[in-house]
């Protein structure tokens, strides 16, 4: 059973991490952005739509590339390995804690209405999850 989780966490993680930045940049490129051009009279039900459909999409991903990312820093087979997806997890872990501190409480914030201030610290915050899975990306690419 544990050989065969091991044989499928490369795949999961590569996939998951994948997956997880290409969603990062249409997140910060497109759909962020667009929440300005919502409207107000129509935002608390985009916001609430927003909030409970995105779990679904982001909620498997991130906790597969989790996951799958320990499991491969635990069972590395060399010390260069290891140094790599022991720094890929840091960075996985400032994009959990950003999610947890700035981006859960803009999305709250916004849920009551549009809030221009509560818009922009959600856009400009999400360059750090950007940036951190991105080069969460490159850092996997390395043991490819």
């Amino acid at each position: 059973m544990i050989d065969q989780l091991l044989q499928l966490a490369w795949p999961l993680h590569l996939a998951s991490t994948f997956y997880m930045v290409g969603l990062i940049w249409f997140v910060q490129v497109v759909h962020y952005p667009l929440f300005a051009a919502v409207g107000e009279d129509k935002f608390v039900a985009y916001e609430e739509h927003h909030q409970r459909l995105t779990t679904w999409v982001v909620g498997p991903g991130m906790l597969v590339e989790l996951v799958s990312g320990v499991l491969l820093a635990l069972t590395a087979a060399d010390s260069r390995s290891a140094t790599i997806l022991w720094i890929s997890l840091g960075l996985l872990a400032v994009i959990w804690l950003s999610t947890a501190l700035i981006q859960i409480p803009s999305h709250r914030q916004l849920s009551t209405g549009f809030n221009a201030s509560a818009h922009r610290r959600l856009v400009r915050s999400n360059w750090l999850r950007t940036v951190a899975w991105s080069g969460r990306g490159v850092l996997i690419l390395l043991l490819v």
